[in-house]
Order: structure tokens, then sequence, then C-alpha cells
């Protein structure tokens, strides 16, 4: 009988090598998904933290929009610069990503509105659901936390989704949702005022100028990158303690809407869309891409499909709440792509890594 030494010089039974073998692959295994969970659950414990400050009333509803103020306004801009200014140009004009991302986003947009439609849901709730469908929480917390599990080259990749999702996805879904006035004027006049936010949205801004820093390799004096530097470390903290809070709000509200018993069949698919679908379409037209010579590098799409596997954006909820769309259904759907993100978000890290 063959026989194999253990590492302490024993000889061991060949017939237990196998499932030494498969015992020490499984250890392995778990001590890789434990290492995964020890970064990604500080950042969704930091959400609920958020959520139950504003549940409890420890955080007045009306402190919410001086954290989301701080947070857009001033933190993530810094953060958005400093990442992207210190991003090869090349990684954030990535014509192969772009089109990879652009193109799944389209098709999930078509498709969930096509089978969104019925006579409960009109073209202004499925252009929201589309949106929240495909809308990845990027910059509040998708930045931040693949920075952190994938380190500094994860922000190029990222910052391109996020440009795709304001420029195109945001403005396309509130063009759609405005049909249901049987106007094309009323579309396109939602397509300008969807424009005119990006426009005047300071993390497009910042991504510009990080872009337009990283070309000419510009820096900024010490003093004033310092001080971009303090108020993007504030960045994720705050962001994520005030997705919570906004969960919490914009459930409050819905609730206080009057109406009938929601189906589940409104929202159930487009979480489903949003955990599963998304990132195994970025993946599959990713793949498909590399396989026929598309200059697209396999950490790029890694990055793609990640970004894909988060959360819906919670700002969507203001956002519908805006064109009066239903927001009992959107902030439905953001609390359960949220809360299930924690367990399918790092599975599909585990998968990937």
């Amino acid at each position: 009988m063959l026989r194999g030494e253990s590492a302490k010089g024993r000889i061991i039974p060949a017939k237990v090598l196998p499932a030494l073998t498969g015992w020490r692959t499984r250890c392995a295994e778990n001590t890789r998904v434990l290492d995964i969970l020890q970064v990604t659950f500080p950042f969704f414990a930091l959400v609920l933290c958020g959520y139950v400050a504003a549940r409890w009333r420890m955080l007045p509803f009306e402190a919410i929009s001086g954290l989301n103020s701080f947070v857009l306004y001033f933190a993530l801009p810094c953060m958005l610069f400093r990442f992207g200014a210190a991003t090869p140009i090349g990684n954030l004009l990535d014509p192969a990503a772009l089109g990879v991302y652009l193109l799944c986003a389209l098709v999930l947009v078509a498709a969930v509105v096509r089978s969104s439609l019925n006579p409960r849901v009109r073209w202004n709730d499925a252009a929201f659901g589309a949106l929240v469908a495909v809308f990845p929480n990027t910059g509040f917390m998708g930045v931040p936390l693949l920075v952190a599990l994938l380190g500094a080259a994860a922000a190029g990749p990222a910052i391109l989704t996020i440009t795709i999702d304001l420029i195109v996805t945001s403005s396309l879904c509130i063009g759609l949702s405005r049909l249901d006035s049987a106007d094309e004027h009323g579309a396109a006049d939602a397509a300008r005022r969807a424009l005119k936010g990006m426009a005047l949205n300071p993390m497009a801004w910042s991504i510009a100028l990080g872009a337009m820093a990283s070309a000419l390799q510009l820096e900024p004096i010490r003093p004033v990158r310092q001080t971009l530097g303090l108020l993007a470390d504030a960045a994720a903290p705050v962001a994520l303690f005030t997705i919570g809070a906004v969960l919490a709000r914009s459930q409050y509200v819905a609730a206080l809407e009057a109406h009938e018993p929601m189906p589940q069949r409104d929202y159930l698919p487009i979480v489903l869309v949003k955990l599963l679908v998304q990132p195994l379409l970025v993946l599959g037209v990713g793949s498909l891409a590399i396989a026929m010579g598309a200059p697209l590098g396999h950490f790029t799409l890694e990055v793609m499909v990640l970004v894909a596997a988060l959360p819906s954006a919670s700002n969507v909820s203001v956002l519908a709440e805006r064109f009066g769309a239903d927001t009992g259904r959107i902030a439905r759907i953001i609390l359960l792509t949220t809360a299930l993100a924690f367990l399918s978000f790092s599975g599909a890290v585990a998968l990937l890594r």
C-alpha cells in the first residue's frame, strides 16, 4: 500500500490522504470566506447603524438631509477626485469596459420596463423600477468597498460605471417615466431636466476634474491636498450611515401612503434582477467580449461584475418621490437589495476571487 507522510513525519495510509486533502481545502475556503466577510461586514454594519438610528429617532429625519448634503457635496466628491487623480486616464476612459457595461444597462432597462408594465404599474413606476434594478450604490458604498477588497486599482472601473449611470441610465429612465403623459414633449422635458441635474451633480464634476488631474499629472498643493484627504476619508463612514438613515426614512414615508397591499411580483423580480441577473449579465457579456478579442482586462471585468452585484442606489427613492412614482415600491426594493447583498455580494466576491 502506498503511504504518505504528514508534516510531522508520521506515516499516513494512502486512503486517508484524499480526506485529509479535502479537509485542508475546506479549511482554506472557509478562511477565504471569513477574510471576505471581515472586509464587507463593517460596511453593511454601518448601514444598519444608520437605519437603526433613524428608525429609533436617535437621528431626526430632518437631520438626514444635512448628512446627505455633506456626503454629496463635500466628502464624496473629494474621495472620487482623489481616486480619479491617482488612476491612469486609460482606466477611466476604457472604451471596452464602457461598451460592455452600457450595453448591459440598456438591455436590462428595456427588459425590466417591458416586463413591469401592467394595469397597476405604468410608465412612471416601470421606469423607476428599471432604474433601481440597474443603478448600483457605487458612489456611496461601492468605491470604498471595492478599494478595500481589491486595492486602489479597482477605483478606475468603478468610477467609469458611475459616469455611465449618472449620464445615460438615469437620464433614460427619467425620460421614460414621463411617457404616461402620452406626450413626447413631456419625455423630452424630463430628459432635459435629468441632464441638467447631472450637470449640477458634484459627483460628475469631481470625476471630470480627477480625470483631468490624472491626464495632466497635476497635484494640489499640500494644504489643499490634506483638506481633500480629510474630507475623502470621511466619505465612506458617513455615506454608509446615511444610506441606512435614508432607507429608514423612505420606509416611514412609504408606510404613510395609503394604497392596497403590494403584490410580491411587483418588486421581488426586480430584487432578483439587481442582485443576480445584472452581475451574471455583465460577467457573460464581458467574457464574450474578451473571447472575441476586445481589449477588456480580466481585473476590470471582475470590478464591473462586483459593481453590478452591489445593492440598489439609495438616491433612486429621492428621484422617485420627486417625479411622483410609487416610493413604497422603490423603498422596498432598495431595502431588500441592501439587506440581501451582505450575503450575495460576499458570495460573488468569493466566487470571483
